[in-house]
């Protein structure tokens, strides 16, 4: 079986490497650079055991599809922020560029996260195209992906996986391929219903992240401290709260709740979720505002330690940590950013040095593990003030406070 996976991404390359250890794999992307890098075994991105396995893969790549059995398509699908609904271009870009290699036999899984209906009403007719009639002539179905940057082959290997099928065919189809790798449980369902399912998933963590942010502000006005909180009512046996943070970023959890609510009225809850995450920095920025108020510091520099969207990845996409840096730039303040695993930022990124020397407030953005064991004697001998903000509780704050630091955490009364 020969299968052509369109979209080398975080998603796609994976998917195709586990592929490729029982198949002939093809993958394709529009990003020559990816293509390149692919080709030449250099992982385009960083995720853990991407490395190993790209180099001993068979796998070939190009900026077009080829004939194959399979087609996966797990292309992006970036948010319309002005609108708040899904844009579907590169979803009906790949559909598009496999319609001429379509044959009689062949089948088509949608992996890219997309709205209800989909599947059906756009991506059916695109592939029609080719003159195969849909659940006849080729076959379609969505197998929405559920892993984890950092844990992404982990989690493709062991997690569940549902697949909606556009019949029972398609989705018979669908599970012989994902048989070959997922050791997971593999569900049947309709189509329509996989594709809701996926935005179910994040809409859910989106919305107890925002519970637990919501109980983080309540807490501070409570004078209380809400991580202390947090982990006492967790020992409830059906209780189980997340930490807060600063906001949500990524592909999947800042956007989906929208997808799914682009088409209705009735979603009070999940809009509210949406709401508060997307408040947070400006609640981060209410905090760097009174330490700064309160020493009397003007025209601060600022140091952001972590544009990642999470914790100890090199993805930017929707990170919050974006609009906390506007925010501040609106201040008229002077910002520096330093993020160890990131190397490519629409603002400029500085070395640790660089970052902290003069600065007057460092905000720990994001929790990545080398924020751990961050030196306060070294930060504290460069910045002009000795101020920080962790935002995910990672640093050893009684060695900053020991060095004469002022400590503030979320969710924590001061």
């Amino acid at each position: 079986m020969k299968i052509c996976v369109v979209g080398l991404g975080y998603i796609g390359l994976p998917t195709a490497l586990l592929l490729s250890e029982n198949y002939e794999v093809f993958g394709c992307d529009i990003n020559e650079n990816v293509v390149e890098k692919v080709n030449r075994k250099i992982p385009p991105f960083i995720e853990n055991g991407l490395e190993p396995l790209l180099k001993k893969s068979n796998i070939k790549a190009s900026t077009h599809a080829v004939e194959s059995d399979v087609f996966i398509i797990c292309v992006p699908t970036p948010f319309d922020k002005e609108v708040k609904m899904a844009d579907l271009k590169y979803v009906k870009s790949a559909a598009e560029s496999v319609v001429p290699y379509l044959k009689k036999g062949n089948l088509v899984i949608i992996e890219s996260t997309i709205t209800p209906g989909t599947s059906e009403k756009i991506v059916a007719s695109i592939l029609e195209k080719s003159n195969l009639k849909i659940g006849e002539d080729i076959y379609l179905s969505h197998c929405p992906e559920r892993a984890i940057p950092g844990k992404t082959f982990e989690e493709m290997v062991t997690n569940d996986r549902i697949v909606g099928g556009i019949n029972e065919k398609s989705a018979d189809m669908t599970v012989n391929v994902y048989r070959s790798f997922v050791k997971g449980n593999i569900y049947r369902t309709d189509i329509k219903t996989a594709e809701f399912v996926k935005l179910m998933e994040n809409t859910f963590r989106d919305v107890n992240i925002a519970l637990a942010n919501e109980f983080a502000i309540l807490s501070e006005e409570a004078g209380i401290n809400a991580l202390e909180a947090i982990g006492l009512a967790n020992k409830h046996p059906r209780v189980r709260i997340l930490n807060p943070g600063p906001g949500v970023g990524g592909h999947c959890i800042a956007v989906d709740p929208w997808f799914l609510t682009e088409n209705t009225i009735n979603s009070k809850i999940i809009n509210t979720a949406r709401e508060i995450n997307e408040s947070m920095p400006s609640y981060i920025l209410s905090k760097a505002k009174k330490i700064l108020n309160e020493q009397n510091i003007k025209n601060p520099t600022v140091t952001i330690f972590g544009v990642a969207y999470k914790a100890n990845i090199d993805d930017t996409r929707e990170t919050p940590a974006l609009k906390l840096i506007k925010l501040c730039e609106k201040e008229g303040w002077s910002v520096r950013i330093y993020d160890p695993l990131v190397s490519k930022f629409e603002y400029s990124l500085l070395t640790l040095e660089e970052a902290v020397k003069g600065s007057d407030l460092l905000i720990v953005e994001v929790g990545h593990n080398e924020f751990i064991n961050l030196d306060a004697k070294q930060i504290g001998d460069t910045m002009r003030s000795k101020n920080i903000i962790d935002t995910s509780n990672i640093i050893k704050s009684q060695d900053f406070v020991a060095k004469g630091f002022c400590v503030r955490k979320l969710g924590v009364h001061f």
